[in-house]
């Protein structure tokens, strides 16, 4: 029997999804949960094989949980349910451990086919991100060089190194001793010249690139 927590603050999609989860044969939903930190415990205690997980809800987000219950539960494979689509939404769930990523506007058997594909050890991804994806791993796999940031100046490269490390302009800023004007300046130009459009393409570059290594599984 596969085993199955939701967590998800809207009760009639809880409801939802539990009526259509339960309708398999070899699914059991074992526990649902209204916020994210009564998830955790929950997790703790029932130890699910996938956690279906929303990313926007009041107090913990749905980044973290993923993030918590990936390092402390690697044997519960997460599945972002959301209705974001948004690169950075997608982005982080995958950084923070998620194993799947399903928008809400998902037909109902892809969402089963989610469920047992990641049950398999496998990732999946809803058909419009995946696109989206490999267009850019595409894009920039384009590029290979020694050293993939030569194009850039010294301190455009200290700019881009430190954004990929997920620090905001004025972070980098202080740390540079410089405006956060000049740090947008630097990043804008060090992006051109990468061909990279927005942070999810330059964390995807950086990843490829082996700049920033993916986090382990675990």
């Amino acid at each position: 029997m596969l085993t199955i927590m939701l967590i998800d603050d809207h009760p009639v999609v809880r409801r939802g999804i539990r009526a259509l989860l339960e309708a398999e044969p070899d699914f059991q939903v074992v526990g649902e949960a209204g916020d994210g930190y009564e998830g955790i415990r929950m997790v703790e205690r029932l130890r699910p094989r996938i956690l279906l997980l929303d990313l926007t809800m009041k107090g913990i987000s749905g980044i973290e949980v993923t993030r918590q219950v990936s390092k402390s539960y690697p044997s519960t494979a997460i599945i972002i349910f959301s209705v974001h689509s948004g690169d950075h939404y997608v982005l982080e769930a995958l950084r923070a451990g998620a194993r799947g990523y399903i928008l809400k506007e998902s037909p109902s058997g892809e969402l089963i086919q989610a469920i047992r594909e990641v049950a398999d050890g496998h990732r999946y991804l809803s058909a419009s991100i995946l696109d989206r994806t490999i267009d850019i791993v595409v894009r920039v796999g384009d590029t290979d060089t020694l050293d993939p940031l030569s194009p850039l100046t010294a301190r455009e490269r200290e700019v881009l190194k430190l954004s990929i490390q997920g620090n905001t302009s004025a972070e980098i800023a202080e740390q540079l001793y410089v405006s956060r004007r000049t740090v947008e300046t630097q990043r804008t130009s060090a992006m051109h010249k990468l061909g990279l459009k927005n942070q999810y393409e330059l964390i995807t570059y950086a990843i490829q690139k082996g700049i920033l290594a993916a986090e382990p599984s675990n």
